[in-house]
């Protein structure tokens, strides 16, 4: 099983936790990635607000350079900003040819031309429906036992596109928390907003939005996420949300999916990259541990 890789921006700088902990839990599950050659910026979220065609010629020029490669596989992609970004295009071209001339034109310039040949696949897509809990469970080294974990999606991996689960009330996963011997938190927040970029345009909008993420995950030892944005969002604000609500504090846990999962099948702190998170308790650590204590005891 391979994929071509689109890690992104984000996925090398303050999210390279992400980027790490994806290719060592690929790699553990015997799924080749391909770095996409010479990939550049898909344009995050700023693109837009400049210019609606900057915003698409951007993720074109990513895919064009990827069919370049004669692959005819799958695009993996981590980040769901830049997930949002490339499937847009990759079904805008599908739907208007016009679209695909005039992205083709701007391409020329570099020699590049896009055919709209491939598919692009969040992270969470493929781990949920290609490979799934039964590629999990039989490598758990580490059972989690006793954890509970609140699954968190945020708003772009499933909205617009709701192509691998429901927007409204996501599940994706939630086997692959329990293949793990973990429990899922029960909570309502899964699919809400976490003011992604906002937290830098309107401050107090974005801080209310995470409040209430926060305190329905009291009680779970983990948020686990699937997004840089998001990530960031729940574990560099949780002491500044604590008083500006006049909260108890918060000391919640913010791991990727692959962190978690790669956790549990035996893989390093430091093929992890888990010294990189924000937020990871001192109480969440200590169990953690624990749960390498009883591997070697067994």
């Amino acid at each position: 099983m391979k994929y071509l890789y689109y890690p992104g921006c984000s996925l090398e700088g303050t999210a390279i936790e992400y980027n790490l902990s994806t290719r060592s839990l690929m790699q553990a599950l015997d799924v080749e990635l391909i770095e996409i050659d010479n990939w550049t910026c898909c344009g995050a979220s700023a693109a837009e607000a400049t210019s609606r065609l900057l915003s698409l010629a951007l993720p074109a020029r990513v895919l064009a350079l990827a069919e370049a490669m004669g692959e005819p596989i799958d695009i993996l992609v981590p980040c769901s900003a830049c997930y949002l970004n490339l499937k847009k295009v990759e079904q805008g071209v599908k739907k208007d040819p016009d679209l695909l001339a005039r992205l083709n034109e701007i391409l020329s310039v570099d020699d590049l031309t896009l055919k709209g040949s491939l598919r692009v696949r969040h992270l969470l897509d493929v781990m949920s429906q290609d490979l799934g809990a039964a590629a999990i469970a039989p490598r758990v080294l580490r059972r989690l036992e006793g954890f509970r974990i609140a699954p968190y999606y945020g708003c772009q991996c499933l909205r617009p596109y709701a192509v691998f689960d429901d927007p409204e009330a996501p599940t994706s996963m939630e086997p692959l928390i329990r293949s793990t011997g973990a429990d899922v938190h029960p909570w309502h927040m899964a699919g809400r907003c976490c003011g992604a970029a906002h937290m830098n345009t309107k401050t107090e909008v974005a801080l209310e939005l995470v409040n209430a993420i926060l305190t329905d995950a009291r009680g779970a030892d983990a948020i686990v996420t699937v997004c840089p944005m998001c990530q960031m969002n729940l574990e560099a604000y949780q002491r500044k949300i604590a008083k500006t609500y006049a909260e108890e504090a918060f000391e919640q846990t913010i791991l990727y999916l692959p962190q978690l999962l790669g956790w549990a099948m035996g893989l390093s702190e430091q093929d992890l990259r888990i010294d990189l998170n924000l937020a990871v308790s001192d109480a969440f650590r200590t169990k953690l541990h624990q749960t390498e204590e009883t591997r070697r005891a067994g």
